[in-house]
């Protein structure tokens, strides 16, 4: 198939690696795959698998700016694209515009929980598929009814295992134990709740590390401070520390003993899954994303959201205890081998372009 994959990001998130790999991989497998970014998009390198002529730069601001569609349209009909594939909401009624002026089919992905806005009621009638990254994503798009209940999809999203095999697992006795967590730092991923239990573990295991990986896309970085200060007040700063954005993940979760996520709202989890195919223990909140990934006591913890004693409990015993810790990983390792390889994704992802030929009402 040719294939059109459209981001208009200007930072690199789980969606934006999310596009990055089902392109490389559909790419991999014999289709040929383009793809529309907003100039200098980070996404450009990380498409590894694409030749230059395939990628085409360009402003995509104004999600119903009538010359960047009629440029992406004639991009669609001289490469002859069949699907028409966009990931970010603002994306949706350019995408809708460029496929409907080229009989492109157009595939959604939605990777988050709030709500559609008037302008995609309007633009996004003529949808072919929508993919959901999430059961709890598929399910706040039903309450919408934006879209015909039958074209939604639900896909998880899958990440490649081999990235994440521990080649360098920490030595046992040599170093303090150290947990951690990632995400973006904003108040809906629960740093806060995350140190004030590290406070709390500290007051029985001072020895304890704990850091946070993340990036601040607040416009004045009020989040990383507000952190900052939490750590400062708290008297943590020789135990916990805010590292900033990890391009390597793989090697930042081999550092780790324990993988956290206090998030209180969370459409999917990708830090999770990838925590468990590196075979480090999780323990998280129970989001609506985490609630699809874990099974609580087999492949790891779950703890109410909002419930930092509890959080802090399960971090000691699991600490204290390195055969449940031992178990979880290869539980959870297991999980993400089955559940959630990129090979996965990307076979149901082929699945859902192919339906589209039915064009369904």
């Amino acid at each position: 198939m040719r294939i059109l994959q459209i981001c208009s990001a200007r930072e690199i998130g789980g969606g934006e690696r999310h596009l990055a790999d089902l392109a490389n991989a559909l790419v991999q497998r014999g289709h040929e795959v383009f793809a529309a970014l907003s100039p200098a998009s980070p996404v450009r390198a990380m498409l590894s698998s694409f030749p230059p002529e395939n990628i085409l730069e360009m402003p995509m601001r104004n999600s119903l700016n009538l010359a960047t569609a009629m440029k992406l349209s004639r991009f669609v009909r001289a490469n002859g694209i069949e699907i028409v594939h966009a990931h970010v909401a603002r994306d949706y009624p350019l995408a809708a515009l460029a496929a409907g002026r080229s009989q492109g089919r157009l595939v959604l992905t939605r990777h988050v929980l709030f709500p559609l806005n008037r302008i995609h009621k309007l633009t996004l009638r003529r949808t072919s598929r929508v993919i959901a990254v999430s059961q709890a994503v598929a399910e706040s798009l039903y309450a919408q009814s934006i879209f015909d209940a039958q074209k939604v999809v639900t896909i998880h999203n899958g990440i490649d295992l081999a990235k994440f095999e521990r080649v360098d697992p920490r030595p046992a006795v040599s170093q303090k134990l150290r947990v951690g967590t990632a995400g973006h730092l904003s108040p809906i991923k629960g740093h806060e709740d995350f140190v004030r239990a590290a406070a709390l573990v500290m007051q029985n295991r001072p020895e304890i590390e704990f850091v946070i990986a993340g990036e601040d896309k607040s416009p004045s970085r009020e989040n990383s401070i507000a952190i900052a200060k939490l750590i400062r007040e708290l008297h943590l700063d020789e135990n916990v520390k805010l590292i900033g954005w990890v391009d390597d993940m793989p090697k930042f979760l081999a550092t780790l003993d324990l993988f956290v996520s206090a998030a209180r709202s969370e459409p999917f989890g990708l830090a999770l899954v990838e925590a468990m195919a590196a075979g480090i223990p999780v323990v998280a909140t129970a989001s609506e994303g985490a609630r699809e990934i874990i099974d609580d006591h087999q492949s790891g913890r779950l703890i109410p959201i909002g419930d930092v004693a509890s959080l802090a409990r399960v971090i000691d015993e699991l600490l204290a205890d390195e055969t449940q810790r031992q178990r979880l990983a290869q539980n959870a390792k297991a999980v993400a081998g089955e559940q959630f390889s990129l090979e996965r994704m990307v076979e149901r992802t082929e699945e859902v372009y192919e339906s589209t030929k039915q064009r369904p009402g």
